[in-house]
């Protein structure tokens, strides 16, 4: 029996019936044709409840955790890149599948007649988180064949051989990285896109800034004009003073003669009447004498 056959048993018995798993193990170690591979199969260790469900999963919906684990490969893309913006989808899009895969598992579980917990829900979405940090935990929950459940590490779980049955093995199909080509087009797609936000980012700040110039136009033409209409007041305003402080002029220079004819008819008026006085003076001492 070869190493893919191996991982081909261990595969149908970690995906079997947890209850079962003992003894169709050692029937299939007794069926194996060469001592070596019977042996092997005799090692497999029985799965806990949580990587037993995950199995399950793996088996049943091979397609749609395959969609979910290159979903992991961008995540792990991002995190290499520091790509904050893509880090942030990326890990929100990870905590809802995670999620969502974690009680779909438990369902086809549940449906095998197992009994599933809240704690053993909880390990399971722990697990599959586990392959959206590192690749080799993605292969190990693709492959069907877990023994214990994992823990999400950039660095990978510690002996992450030993939490396979029959060794972590060649990535499969729906685990292998994405072709060059592949990446390098998400890494331009994502290129693109960061271009496009920076570019939006730029014509909105453009477009308040336009708004603020042509609301400070707006403000200082109003200004403009308000200022123009008192201006022309006040040169009308001008013109008539300038009208009456032209005709009181030419009253003060009437006036002015006005006051000195008076003042002379005063001055020939005050002789008049000390002349008058004097006559009349006269005219009274000789009367005195003449009586």
């Amino acid at each position: 029996m070869s190493e893919s056959s191996l991982e081909e048993v261990a595969a149908e018995l970690y995906a079997g019936p947890l209850d079962a798993f003992v003894a169709q193990r050692n029937a299939r170690a007794k069926q194996a044709g060469e001592r070596d591979v019977g042996e092997q199969i005799r090692a497999l260790r029985k799965p806990s409840v949580a990587a037993w469900v995950v199995n399950v999963f793996a088996r049943e919906r091979r397609d749609e955790l395959g969609q979910a684990l290159r979903l992991a490969d961008e995540l792990r893309e991002a995190q290499a890149e520091l790509d904050a913006p893509a880090l942030a989808t990326l890990g929100r899009q990870r905590r809802a599948l995670t999620a969502r895969l974690a009680q779909e598992a438990a369902q086809l579980a549940t449906a095998r007649g197992e009994r599933v917990t809240a704690s053993t829900i909880e390990a399971v979405q722990q697990t599959i988180a586990a392959a959206f940090f590192n690749a080799e935990a993605a292969i190990a929950v693709a492959s069907g064949r877990l023994i214990r459940e994992l823990e999400p590490s950039a660095d990978g779980p510690a002996d992450i051989e030993d939490a396979v049955g029959g060794g972590l093995g060649a990535p499969s199909p729906a685990t292998a990285p994405p072709p060059v080509d592949e990446v390098k087009a998400r890494r331009e797609r994502r290129a693109a896109e960061r271009a496009v936000h920076d570019a939006e980012q730029h014509v909105i700040r453009a477009q308040r800034e336009l708004d603020k110039a042509e609301r400070e136009l707006s403000t200082a033409t109003r200004r403009r004009e308000q200022l123009g209409e008192r201006e022309r007041k006040l040169k009308a305003d001008l013109v008539d003073v300038q009208a009456r402080l032209q005709s009181a002029r030419e009253d003060v220079v009437d006036a002015d003669e006005q006051h000195a004819a008076a003042e002379l008819a005063a001055e020939k008026a005050s002789r008049a009447l000390e002349t008058a006085r004097g006559a009349l003076a006269r005219l009274e001492g000789s009367s005195g004498e003449t009586q």
